[in-house]
């Protein structure tokens, strides 16, 4: 089968200071790549992406594509629209073919001043037909359905497409740059943490969107079943190199184990051959009779190359410390009534938690999940109605903004300590260590991390006080595949009651046993895992 390379990366190359960033990379991309760009916080997947996008200066090599190629890239954020309604920005998209219609309209006025026998009135017919097949080709007449489908799909509503873009909050600003770019449909997309902003059910959406896209694809994700569903192709960049691996995520992990195992085999097996030659070598050096046989293998060893297996990248060690004795009732919401003005969220809402209960609160964003955490973490007022923590309930909360609220005038070591006062028992030095901040590190300002690491610090901070229920509002963000790995294995091995606000099923899965739909009519309990839940919603035949 033949196929179309589309863009090639040529021994790319760069570094900051002494720091490799990218060592001579390449790789290709072809016609129906759905590609997923993997690596830990830190190793440039931005970064390549804005050097795809000739965003971005490198040291040495280069990008080749065609002249043809397009490219439509979506950043993590930073995309702020307004002046115009939600329709017309989206419908912005068509810009060709709307500048092909005004051309035709226009035409046709003009037809009526000028005379049927001249030339300029026959070139003016040529050209209009031009136009018109141009525009045939785009199929404008389906224009508004394809708007409108994609809105929906991202979870705009009918009465949002008149609003001025500038109304909408920094996760909405994302869907409306995304529903450009799926209107688009350039050559090749590059999303980069697409989902962080999506709600489950328009995960779901794209989800299924992307996977019959017509084009190629090349997405940056902490979503491992997001990735599993829509790419074919994964590049893993490790330690400033570029690999490729054919099938999804899963699938990579499978051969980059095999790989690294066939690695270290291959080092065992070559350390005992070097020790044995070494052995004769020491044994015989001496003996005049084997004095050319010694020779040789000394510089038969000094011309083998060692293998040197991959390093592994540092992971990260998580555990919450074990729980205090829990009553069977945790948390009691009673007729409990919530609004933002003439918005109402809850309207008379009875909620129980149980000791063991491993919910995930999942819904359309916008529908009260992280108002809810918030209530049943305290923060948050109530209108009416009454929460009641049962007898021996010790709660720990991670909020979604958690990271951001971190004093940027305090080190790492002293928000952690502030949060461990009252706690003779607590180890700011060793939770930090486990969480990847040792040596100087701990004394770095907290307005000098990234994403990644302020989280960490946020996750320590909950490290410092034992509690028995805890609630996570979106903990994931900004963690890479692997770190995510290490808090879901803390959960799981944590002994109290979990709630978690996350639209990442591949996370919420194998730790929890119920799901707590919030939605503009209400809450409803349901015992299953996420992706159980997302079945059941399909099998009814909603829209997801």
């Amino acid at each position: 089968m033949f196929t179309v390379i589309m863009l090639v990366i040529k021994d790319i190359s760069l570094a900051f200071g002494k720091q490799v960033l990218f060592n001579a990379i390449g790789g290709t991309i072809q016609a129906n790549d759905r590609i997923g760009l993997v690596g830990a916080n830190g190793t440039g997947k931005s970064t390549l992406f804005k050097i795809l996008m000739d965003e971005h200066e490198i040291d040495s090599g280069g990008v080749d594509k065609p002249d043809y190629f397009t490219i439509g890239y979506l950043p993590q954020d930073g995309i702020e629209a307004k002046g115009r309604s939600l329709y017309a920005e989206v419908e912005s998209a068509f810009g060709d073919v709307l500048s092909l219609q005004k051309n035709v309209d226009e035409a046709a006025e003009r037809m009526y001043d000028l005379d049927p026998a001249s030339d300029e009135y026959y070139d003016l017919i040529d050209q209009m037909g031009a136009w018109e097949e141009q525009l045939e080709y785009h199929e404008p007449e389906k224009m508004r359905s394809r708007i409108e489908r994609i809105l929906h799909g991202l979870g705009f509503t009918d009465s949002d497409f008149e609003r001025d873009t500038g109304e909408f909050s920094g996760g909405w600003q994302m869907r409306i740059a995304l529903a450009k770019l799926l209107l688009q449909s350039p050559s090749l997309l590059l999303l980069d943490e697409p989902t962080n902003h999506l709600d489950i059910v328009s995960q779901y959406w794209v989800e299924q969107f992307l996977s019959r896209y017509k084009g190629a694809l090349m997405v940056i994700s902490h979503d491992r079943a997001f990735l599993d569903v829509v790419t074919n192709k994964i590049f893993e960049l490790k330690h400033g190199e570029l690999r490729s691996f054919r099938g999804n995520y899963t699938s990579y992990v499978k051969q980059a184990e095999e790989r690294l195992a066939a690695q270290r085999r291959a080092y065992e097996n070559q350390k005992k051959e070097i020790d044995r030659q070494k052995e004769f070598i020491n044994r015989f050096r001496s003996n005049q009779k084997k004095a050319s046989m010694v020779q040789s293998r000394i510089k038969a060893l000094d011309k083998v190359e060692v293998i040197k297996p991959e390093r592994e990248e540092k992971k990260i060690f998580f555990r919450f410390p074990p729980p205090p004795p829990a009553s069977v009732k945790v948390i009691t919401l009673e007729g409990v009534y919530k609004s933002y003005g003439f918005i109402r969220v809850f309207n008379g809402l009875n909620l129980r938690i149980d000791k063991g209960d491993r919910i995930a609160i999942v819904g359309v964003n916008g529908a009260g999940k992280s108002t809810l955490a918030r209530i049943l973490a305290g923060v948050e007022p109530i209108d009416a109605g009454s929460r009641e923590l049962g007898i021996n309930t010790v709660m720990a909360y991670f909020a979604q903004q958690q990271a951001e609220e971190l004093d940027p005038t305090k080190t790492v070591l002293a928000e952690v300590e502030e949060s461990a006062e009252g706690n003779p028992d607590a180890n700011p030095r060793g939770a930090l260590g486990a969480l990847l901040f040792s040596g100087d590190s701990v004394f770095k300002e907290t307005r000098v991390l990234s994403g990644g690491e302020r989280n960490r610090v946020a996750l320590a901070k909950m490290l410092m006080k034992p509690a028995n229920c805890i609630i996570l509002d979106e903990p994931t963000n900004h963690l890479d595949i692997k770190s995510k790995e290490v808090l879901q294995e803390a959960i799981l091995a944590f002994e109290g009651t979990v709630l978690l606000v996350s639209h990442d099923r591949n996370f919420l899965d194998p730790v929890v046993n119920k799901v707590l739909e919030v939605s503009p009519s209400g809450t409803r309990m349901l015992t299953c895992n996420v992706s159980e839940y997302m079945e059941r919603v399909a099998a009814v035949g909603q829209e997801i």
